[in-house]
């Protein structure tokens, strides 16, 4: 009797100990960060993990990632450059790779804002070129979007907006169309 009170005894104190250690997270999807992450002396990094666009003039589809980092100049105010990277799949052809670069400039409206989120309006002129075209062309971009923070210093984002390109490419003279983006952007700190 007393060796089934034992083992009883333990077998109830690992129970008691398992419920203890029972450690429930839930994943943060929304932090009220208000205007920190965005004044003056802060940095951005991160970019567009998936720009995905139609063009008008070839009917062609394309995706293009933007790594991107920025400095904020005033409160609200990133100025940076980004990289562009893409494939431009054209029907009836052969798929050809993009790649350009572009200085941008951010504006994050005050109106319409949240503790948790932003609007916002970039846009960047840059230069473009592509893997079948005769050198590089300008480029330029207006883009509006929304930055939802998930964390203090993490914020998931999508746009809308309007890419024009002058490239020699396959499609014709030049590329013009509306694009989709989702990302992300990490705000850090600066000194102050």
């Amino acid at each position: 009797m007393k060796k089934l009170a034992l083992i009883l005894s333990i077998i109830g104190g690992m129970t008691v100990s398992a419920q203890a250690q029972k450690i429930e997270t839930i994943p943060q999807t929304t932090a009220d960060v208000g205007t920190a992450p965005i004044q003056k002396g802060n940095w951005m990094v991160g970019g567009s993990i998936g720009n995905i666009g139609y063009s008008f003039e070839g009917k062609a589809f394309n995706i293009q990632l933007q790594p991107r980092a920025g400095y904020f100049v005033s409160d609200g105010i990133a100025v940076g450059a980004q990289a562009n990277l893409g494939l431009t799949a054209i029907k009836g052809e052969d798929n050809e790779w993009n790649y350009g670069i572009a200085p941008f400039v951010r504006y994050y409206f005050p109106e319409g804002g949240t503790s948790s989120g932003r609007f916002f309006a970039q846009g960047d002129i840059g230069i473009a070129g592509s893997s079948v075209g005769k050198g590089a062309s300008l480029a330029l971009g207006a883009n509006v979007g929304y930055a939802h923070f998930i964390t203090r210093t993490v914020a998931l984002e999508a746009t809308l907006g309007y890419n024009y390109t002058k490239a020699n490419v396959n499609l014709g003279d030049k590329q013009t169309g509306l694009g989709v983006g989702l990302g992300f952007q990490i705000y850090l700190p600066g000194q102050r």
